[in-house]
This record gives structure tokens, C-alpha cells and sequence, in this order.
């Protein structure tokens, strides 16, 4: 026992068992990820088996120290190149490392962890298990050489095994977690996996690499790496901060062709869009999931019918007036006013008013029983729906912060902005296809035309414009003129009616795409 109280043992010890756990890192690495083929109710089994095994292989070689030497011996030659049974362990281990690197890292590059989605096929547990056992027989070779290299006592040789390995079974779990939780990690472990079997497969011909080569590489780039996750974990902090609403919405939009972001996206939003084809919807469908994705993004007032297209019932008028006015207006419903449209009474509809004044009822005593729903001009459109509901089939009034009525909304309103226009028996529609253009509404509502026209640069979050007439007034600075052209590349706008007061109608134009190979002929 008095070698126990010698520093150079523990010297020696101490450095082995560092030199141990560097070895066993490849291996566990790799076990990491051939367990996760396995169902995860069977992949600590499969690491407690591996390293078991690994333990096991690695005291029985130990065991047969003498053995282990004579494998450096030469058992035949191939022309300038003559083989041990140590080089032709190696030559097989590396060979078996470039191989399964390669599958593996093929395997991942092709993503073929889709194909199975939501029905995963899993590898075949004693499968794994031979394949961890072929590996442990590499690393364990490898190691036992390393340890015979340095220490000459076998009771040191085996505690240093014995503790390292003890040390890798506590790190195996979260190691494995890390390793399988990060997909670049994996293609790095990988990559130095093929690069310690080429290594090996140098060595079996007799070509030593120094292995501070290859630690200092794999040093270099696990600080790479750690860069990228550090970057990483900052940007999806920073997506966090952004509602969640909002992020699905703008990945299903490039999914659909839509608006194209500048910015970098999420893993998440990147695998969904690329997952999906665009051919997956229909132009339809995809105008309609459109509406219902910008719909949180719009303001009421792009939705409303604006205040001058409202018809309302004024009390003050005949009553000869207000019937005829109700059988020669397609609406069902009116709100009821006294004097002016800011002066509401209450809201009615077309045929119960028509009954009531056969039967001689005052007007403004009928309409009072009904009174109008009235909403800020700054409501939020997703909050809109349950007052609609609560409207119970009516609509609601929108005004603004001194109550002066801004317009009206009704459902059919919401409707139009998910699924495009409905236009009434008297109305002519906001958007007609002119040739190689279009004639447009002054009031028509931007996120309707940019997504007709197919161009997202319309619609800006921080300008307060909602109608075409809007777009045009801020652009020019004022009311333009008839004839006037204001260039929005690639669209042209040109005013075709106007009165001092409004924008009627506008001719669009789009510059065609510009063709190379056409340009070129």
C-alpha cells in the first residue's frame, strides 16, 4: 500500500482520470444520439447500458494489459504499410465512425424527422444497443492504450476509469437533453465525430495526428457554436416580447405568398412556411386568411361605412318622405335621427318603421325603444365582434372623441374585410378591372386594394390613412386634382374624378415585371 502515499501516483491518477472523461465525451456523445432513435421510456436504459458496457470493456481490457501491448506488434504488411492488431482495431473503428457520421448527418440534413411527424417510427432498442457496443470497443481501445501510456500501476488504471465513468453516467442525462434539444449541435458533434474517424483511420496506416490538433479544432469551434447559441437565445427572447398573435400571423402570410418580412424568422415560423407549399391554398382561401389575420392590425375606420354613405331617417321630414324613402332604399335597417345624423334617436328596421306608421305611431317614440349601440373610433376590431354580437343582427355607430358620428359598422361590413366586397343593389363595386388597370373608389379600404393588387407596401402601421383618398391626400400633401399622377412604384395612381372636397375615383396602373431572358433576346 505504500504506493498510495506516493504524489506521483495521485499526480498520475488525477491526470487519467481528466484524460478519461475527455475520451468518454465522443462516446457519450454519440450515445446521446443513437438513444434518441429510441421511444423516450427506453433511452436512459440504452445510456445505462452503453456505459455500463463501456466500464466493462474498458476493466476487462485493462485486465489483459499484456495482451493489449503485443497489439502493437506487426502482423502483416501491404506494400510500404504493415499492420498490428491495435491498426486494424482502428482502422475498423474509424471506418465504422466516418460511415455512421455520415448516415447520421445525411439522415439530419435531409430532415427526415418530418416524414414521420405526429407518427414516429422508432429504431429497434437492441439495434442501438450493438451499435453502442461496436463504439464502446473503439473508444474503449483507445482509452485503455491511453491509460497504459501513462500510468504503470493497474489499481490506479482502474479507479480512473471507474471515477470517470462514474462522472460521465451523472452528465449523461443532461448532456443528451442538451445535445438532441439542438440540431446545429448535433451536426457539430457530428462533424467531429467524422473527423476523430478520419483520425483513426490515419492512425491504422500509420500517419500520427497530434491530438492537440484536433482538440484545439474542436475547442475553436464548440466556442463557435457557443457564439450561435448565445445569439440565438437573444433573438428568440426578443420574438418572445412580440405577441404571439402577431408572430403566426406573419409566418402563415409567407406561407400564403404574402407579405415579405426583412427581418430573420423564428425556427418555428421557418419550419412552418417552408413545411407548407404556397400551392397548399387557393386564391380564395388565401384572401380570406389574409382578412383574418390583418383583421387585429386594422383600424375601425377602414371597416365602417364612412358617414357620407350612410342613410338615415330624419323625424323632421314627413311622413310621406320617410315611406318613400324606406321603399326606395335597399336597406333593412336606418338609424333614426332628429334634425342631423349626430342627433340619433334610436335605430330601426325598414319593415317594422313601415308598419308602425301605417298604424300612425310617432317616429321618434318608435325608434327610442331601439337605441343606437354607439362605439370609440379607437376600438380595438377583434373587440368590435362581441359588441356586434350583443348588436343582436343590428349594427353600431362609430364616433369620435366629441361624439360627432364617423360612420357605421355592420356585420356584413366585417365580413367584407375577411372575404372581399358584397356591393348593395345600388352600389357599384370599389374595384373594377380597366384594361391593364383598374378603377378604384377614393374610399376604398387599403388592406382590400394591396391585397388585390398584391403589393404590401400600402398599408403602414404608423400612418393614420385608411382609404385610398387618404393615401393620396398624404402623398401629395393635399387634395390633388383631376389628371394628376402621383407614382407609388411599381403602381401609378391617376386622379380621374375629384371635387374640392373629395377623391371619387382613381386609375390604377402596375409596372409589369421586368423579364431578363426577354430583355436579353
Amino acid at each position: 500500500m505504500e504506493f498510495l502515499f506516493d504524489p506521483s501516483i495521485w499526480a498520475g491518477l488525477l491526470t487519467l482520470i481528466v484524460l478519461e472523461i475527455v475520451l468518454g465525451i465522443d462516446n457519450l456523445v454519440f450515445i446521446a444520439i443513437l438513444a434518441d432513435k429510441l421511444p423516450p421510456k427506453q433511452r436512459d436504459k440504452a445510456r445505462l447500458i452503453g456505459l455500463s458496457l463501456a466500464l466493462v470493456m474498458r476493466l476487462g481490457l485493462l485486465s489483459l494489459i499484456s495482451w493489449i501491448v503485443t497489439l502493437t506488434r506487426p502482423l502483416f504488411s501491404v506494400g510500404d504499410f504493415s499492420f498490428s492488431g491495435r491498426d486494424l482495431i482502428l482502422l475498423f473503428g474509424g471506418l465504422f465512425l466516418l460511415f455512421k457520421g455520415t448516415m447520421e448527418l445525411h439522415e439530419r440534413l435531409e430532415n427526415r424527422g418530418l416524414e414521420h411527424q405526429g407518427n414516429k417510427s422508432y429504431a429497434s432498442f437492441w439495434a442501438v444497443v450493438i451499435q453502442i457496443v461496436v463504439l464502446d470497443a473503439v473508444f474503449s481501445l483507445d482509452a485503455v492504450i491511453t491509460a497504459v501510456g501513462m500510468v504503470n500501476h493497474l489499481p490506479v488504471m482502474m479507479t480512473a476509469v471507474v471515477i470517470a465513468m462514474g462522472v460521465m453516467l451523472l452528465a449523461s442525462k443532461p448532456l443528451t437533453r442538451f445535445v438532441n434539444e439542438h440540431p446545429t449541435v448535433v451536426v457539430l458533434c457530428l462533424s467531429f465525430l467524422l473527423m476523430i474517424g478520419l483520425s483513426l483511420v490515419a492512425e491504422g496506416f500509420g500517419f500520427h495526428i497530434p491530438k492537440g490538433y484536433l482538440y484545439a479544432a474542436i475547442g475553436f469551434s464548440i466556442i463557435i457554436e457557443l457564439f450561435n447559441q448565445i445569439a440565438r437565445r437573444n433573438f428568440i427572447k426578443h420574438q418572445e416580447h412580440r405577441p404571439m398573435r402577431e408572430r403566426t400571423a406573419e409566418a402563415i402570410l409567407r406561407l400564403m405568398g404574402g407579405r415579405q418580412r426583412k427581418q430573420a424568422t423564428t425556427t418555428e415560423e421557418t419550419s412552418l412556411t417552408e413545411a407548407m407549399p404556397q400551392e397548399a391554398f387557393k386564391d380564395e382561401e388565401r384572401y380570406m386568411i389574409n382578412g383574418v389575420l390583418t383583421l387585429s392590425q386594422r383600424s375601425i375606420r377602414s371597416i365602417m361605412t364612412p358617414r357620407g354613405n350612410i342613410s338615415w331617417v330624419d323625424v323632421s321630414r314627413p311622413l310621406d318622405e320617410i315611406r318613400i324613402q324606406l321603399l326606395d332604399t335597399p336597406h333593412s335597417l336606418f338609424p333614426v335621427c332628429r334634425g342631423e345624423l349626430d342627433e340619433i334617436i334610436g335605430v330601426v328596421r325598414a319593415k317594422e318603421l313601415l308598419v308602425a306608421l301605417e298604424h300612425g305611431m310617432d317616429v321618434a317614440t318608435f325608434a327610442a325603444n331601439t337605441p343606437a349601440i354607439v362605439v370609440p373610433e379607437t376600438l380595438d376590431p377583434i373587440n368590435l365582434l362581441g359588441v356586434l354580437r350583443r348588436a343582436k343582427g343590428s349594427f353600431v355607430i362609430v364616433t369620435n372623441e366629441f361624439g360627432v358620428v364617423q360612420g357605421l359598422i355592420t356585420p356584413l361590413d366585417v365580413l367584407e374585410a375577411i372575404a372581399g366586397e358584397f356591393p348593395d343593389e345600388d352600389e357599384t363595386p370599389d374595384i373594377i378591372a380597366d384594361g391593364d388597370g383598374w378603377l378604384v373608389k377614393g374610399g376604398t379600404d387599403l388592406h382590400s386594394l394591396q391585397q388585390l393588387l398584391d403589393h404590401h407596401e400600402l398599408v403602414k402601421a404608423d400612418e393614420d390613412h385608411a382609404s385610398l383618398a387618404g393615401l393620396l391626400i398624404a402623398q401629395k400633401g393635399q387634395l390633388p386634382l383631376p389628371g394628376e399622377v402621383i407614382d407609388l412604384p411599381p403602381l401609378h395612381f391617376q386622379v380621374i374624378e375629384a371635387t374640392d372636397y373629395r377623391i371619387d375615383l382613381v386609375r390604377i396602373t402596375k409596372d409589369k415585371p421586368f423579364d431578363h431572358e426577354e430583355h436579353a433576346g
